[in-house]
């Protein structure tokens, strides 16, 4: 999408993907794999929401997302928390090279985003952010279950997952699950939750 698009959609209101809370997915997967506070980079970290969690949770946070009115958000919704994370605005298939390893990463819904057409791209910046053994989640839509046209994430199958990720990374789990929805009576978009881990 051309920038101005995220830019209408921030400037809207709240975007569609986020509901104001943190990703529940990802607390169950910190919780569940005791993922211990440590350096976490997000990529694609809209406003922040998942950002100022982590960071509230003990995480040293580094966030990026390359729509400023995004990250100009995501700042103020720091400084409301409370709480200190590096917000960077940058286009997550191009980083700087002043990124030392992270131990984790957390993408929800960049990777879908950026995918098609250059899903090399997107795995060279995830080699250029991490170490091997490091961990990351990367939460996408679901293409078992098509979304109808104009609605929903961008999706995935399974077997994208393996032709793309790997050998770089391996597919520690690979499991569905549904977005979060700002009303908790409607369900959302089914979904993937893939935990990858970086090879040598």
């Amino acid at each position: 999408m051309r920038s101005i698009d995220w830019d209408l959609h921030y400037k809207s209101g709240t975007p569609p993907w986020e509901t104001g809370q943190p990703s529940s997915e990802l607390a169950r997967v910190i919780s569940e794999e005791r993922i211990r506070p440590g350096h976490v980079i997000e990529l694609g970290c809209g406003t922040g929401i998942n950002a100022v969690w982590l960071a509230q949770q003990g995480f040293e946070v580094t966030a990026i997302d390359f729509n400023e009115l995004a990250i100009e958000k995501a700042r103020q919704r720091s400084a409301t928390a409370g709480v200190q994370v590096e917000f960077v605005v940058a286009d997550v298939l191009k980083l700087p090279d002043d990124f030392d390893p992270f131990p984790f990463f957390f993408d929800r819904g960049c990777y879908h985003s950026v995918r098609d057409p250059d899903a090399k791209a997107y795995v060279r910046t995830l080699r250029q952010v991490t170490a091997p053994g490091s961990l990351g989640l990367i939460l996408t839509g679901n293409a078992r279950e098509p979304s109808p046209q104009g609605q929903g994430p961008p999706v995935v199958s399974a077997e994208d997952f393996h032709a793309e990720l790997e050998p770089a990374f391996k597919i520690v789990q690979l499991r569905e699950f549904r977005f979060d929805t700002e009303d908790k009576t409607t369900p959302g978009f089914l979904a993937w939750s893939c935990l990858v881990r970086r090879a040598s």
